[in-house]
């Protein structure tokens, strides 16, 4: 009887654990399951590839802002007297003061407007690396400095006066001043020291970075004290080096680029070279010499334009010497294969620069801009 009663006990004893520790097993393995379920679920959240924005933090963790440490708007420094100027891809562009230790400069200013997500943001810094590796030239339009760690992102660049050389030009017609020396006036030689300054800057960019610039114009260039030029205007050069495909170059300048200032290449859509730069080149003498006269101002800017100009005769317009005029026929050509070089086009300006005229050049009336835009195909 004993025996029987302690047998019964154990197995009472047994089965009140087996109560215990069975729960307790089912509840652990169905904690563990959740766990790694949902271990699971952030380990593929966190693999699922990030869409194209850019976050700020992205931008800058990127290698070209971290090479633009060294440009970066020092504190001490700060932008005054702040005036828009015009509306431009990435945002706006201004005029204003740069005060740096109680020094004040004149500047201008390209804005960035725009998230910090967006996929412009990270290309805006990609332009502020562009310019701070290019333009270390001096013919070129130099950045000075940017910001671009923190919002709002801008560009600083130097700013030449009187400014936009195709403004200056027609202030000449309008009996303005001719040089910031006043003994001094714009003359023919004028035109072979501003030309040789832009074939330089040009020939610097083809060089040493193999870029073709893609809108010469008077316009897209900048004259300062004592005839000083710079090259200006690269948005299609830093464009073409950003795509480095032809097709979405030649389809942008095709847009942006007024026919008359456009190689026949170009116009046939095929592909682009430096030589097709030389032969804007050449118009760039053109607007020289004619104190910004609009080109061909026979042909009217329409769709036949690119045939009449197979047949077209470059009349030599006044004031114009016969070496200069030789020069812009030769980089006419039609063939771009036989169009100068641009250090051919350097040592020939070097050479026939003593043969110039030193008396001023004069227009014989002033510019309307309204008709200069309808002749020369320039949109409003």
């Amino acid at each position: 009887m004993d025996v029987q009663v302690t047998c019964n006990v154990s197995s009472l004893e047994c089965g009140q654990l087996a109560l215990i520790i069975i729960p307790s097993l089912l509840a652990l393995s169905t904690l563990t399951i959740i766990s790694r379920i949902i271990w699971s679920f952030l380990k593929n959240k966190s693999s699922v590839p990030k869409s194209s924005a850019v976050s700020f933090d992205q931008i800058g963790s990127l290698p070209g802002h971290r090479a633009l440490s060294s440009w970066e708007m020092p504190t001490q420094c700060m932008l005054e007297e702040v005036e828009f100027v015009k509306n431009g891809r990435y945002g706006v562009t201004c005029k204003g003061q740069l005060k740096c230790d109680e020094v004040t400069t004149a500047v201008r200013i390209k804005m960035f407007r725009g998230s910090s997500s967006s996929h412009k943001a990270k290309e805006f810094v990609e332009l502020a690396l562009f310019y701070s590796t290019i333009c270390k030239h001096d013919n070129l339009v130099h950045m000075l400095y940017c910001q671009t760690q923190r919002f709002p992102m801008y560009l600083v660049f130097e700013m030449s006066t009187p400014g936009n050389l195709l403004h200056f030009l027609w202030n000449l017609r309008e009996g303005g001043p001719g040089m910031c020396h006043e003994e001094e006036s714009f003359s023919e030689r004028s035109v072979y020291l501003v030309a040789k300054q832009v074939a330089t800057g040009l020939d610097y960019l083809l060089s040493e970075h193999r870029l073709v610039h893609g809108n010469i114009a008077a316009c897209n260039m900048l004259i300062g004290s004592g005839l000083l030029v710079k090259v200006s205007g690269l948005a299609l050069a830093f464009e073409s080096r950003q795509t480095e495909t032809e097709t979405v170059g030649k389809e942008r300048t095709a847009d942006r680029v007024p026919l008359k200032w456009q190689a026949p290449e170009r116009l046939l859509r095929f592909p682009v070279t430096s030589r097709s730069d030389v032969w804007s080149f050449g118009i760039l003498l053109y607007e020289l010499i004619t104190l910004g006269a609009p080109p061909f101002p026979e042909l009217e800017p329409s769709e036949t334009f690119l045939q009449t100009l197979a047949t077209y005769k470059l009349k030599r317009p006044p004031n114009c010497g016969g070496a200069l005029f030789d020069l812009m026929k030769h980089c006419r050509m039609w063939n771009f294969k036989d169009r100068p070089a641009y250090s051919a086009i350097i040592k020939l300006l070097e050479s026939y620069i003593h043969l110039a005229d030193t008396k001023p050049l004069r227009a014989i009336q002033c510019m309307d801009i309204s008709e200069y835009r309808r002749k020369a195909g320039v949109p409003p």
